[in-house]
């Protein structure tokens, strides 16, 4: 008997030390991305590293985490998912990083989703509206962002009422990113018994815009859904305004398309007719305090660096990880960071609300005119 029960106990006892989440005990918090640095998006790896890593300068100068700090580690993979793979691998197996934070693109992302689903490791803030990010089960995905669905919706429910506007076409991405908004588009027009009068692609990582805008051009749409990246929406938007027939067409460019950089691209002259949906308020609105300390954190790190929608939104999704870091109870472990990012209080970004829902902290989407050099909130 007393013997059976030696056995049992040492069963269970290695079951435990099996299954035991381990303790992360490194004075050093190492989070892991793989972002474009270079290629045709690389304005979004430099806006979400200088966004975050403001952040993650101002706490480690400040030792708001004590005696830890946090070391970002950042690798390029030019907007490719062969790349975001075997940066992913080196990550977590050579690097040991605490946390996946602050991956860019929804098929880079698509890419690495077996392994982080394997390794069960915090999977923080991609810069993606997916929804296989959202309607999945796994713990480990946190996301602060909107989804692409609700952007969608917001801009062709603002569109279809508000502007009065029937007649819809789409320009996007021919991969999962594109594919994904291009669903939502069709979804959302359905709901109010509307079809698309035209729709065109091209391949990502090109500027190969040519046959879509044939293909949309005929059918004089009164708006154009954009599911693009930034050089690619504005070189459509530049050939379109140099013809009669887009003359009052609204460009409608969902947060992915990089509304600062699409901005340089175009110019003055052609932000006529834009409207952008974006996933955080405006960034020149300093009266939010949470946007002045943005300000005052860029301005001491990077003060060469403009400001943006996008390095505001890595600013942000970078204070609520060390907010949950703090507020972590006990041991670190890969689950109590998880536990602490998904309790955050509402409050914990002073003037913009979280609550973690639909497995993401931020559920507004903004929609913004261009007028007289700045970005104007439209009224929904």
């Amino acid at each position: 008997m007393t013997k059976r029960l030696l056995i049992i106990i040492s069963i269970l006892l290695a079951i435990y030390f099996t299954f035991k989440e381990k303790e992360y005990r490194d004075p050093v918090i190492r989070l892991g991305a793989s972002i474009p640095q270079t290629g045709v998006i690389k304005e979004w790896g430099e806006a979400v590293t200088i966004g975050a890593n403001s952040y993650f300068n101002y706490v480690n100068d400040n030792k708001l985490l004590g005696t830890k700090s946090i070391d970002y580690i950042i690798y390029d993979d030019k907007y490719e998912p062969k790349l975001t793979l075997k940066n992913t691998n080196k990550l977590l197996f050579q690097d040991n990083v605490f946390a996946l934070f602050g991956f860019v693109g929804t098929p880079t992302v698509k890419s690495i989703l077996p392994i982080v689903e394997k390794e069960n490791i915090p999977f923080i803030s991609a810069f993606t509206g997916a929804s296989f990010l959202r309607d999945r089960s796994q713990n480990n995905f946190l996301n602060f962002r909107s989804s692409y669905q609700k952007e969608i919706e917001t801009l062709i429910k603002y569109l279809h009422y508000d502007k009065k506007i029937s007649r819809f076409a789409v320009f996007y991405q021919n991969d999962d990113f594109g594919e994904e908004g291009y669903v939502s588009v069709i979804n959302s027009l359905k709901k109010r018994k509307l079809k698309l009068v035209a729709e065109g692609s091209y391949k990502r990582n090109t500027l190969s815009i040519s046959h879509a805008f044939n293909e949309i051009k005929s059918a004089t749409p009164e708006a154009i859904i954009m599911i693009g990246a930034n050089k690619a929406n504005a070189l459509f938007i530049k050939k379109a305004k140099e013809n009669p027939k887009f003359e009052n067409t609204l460009f409608c460019n969902i947060s992915f398309g990089d509304a600062n950089a699409m901005i340089n691209e175009l110019h003055d002259s052609n932000t006529k007719n834009l409207i952008f949906s974006q996933v955080v308020p405006n960034y020149q609105d300093r009266t939010i305090p949470i946007i002045n300390e943005y300000y005052n954190v860029l301005e001491k790190y990077n003060k060469d660096f403009k400001a943006g929608f996008i390095s505001l939104e890595a600013f942000l999704s970078a204070k609520l990880v060390v907010e949950a870091l703090k507020n972590v109870k006990g041991a670190l472990t890969k689950h109590s960071f998880i536990k602490a990012y998904q309790t955050l209080p509402s409050n914990t970004l002073k003037g913009i609300k979280i609550e973690f829902k639909n497995r993401q902290l931020l559920n507004e989407v903004y929609l913004f005119t261009y007028e007289n050099n700045r970005f104007k909130e439209i009224n929904k």
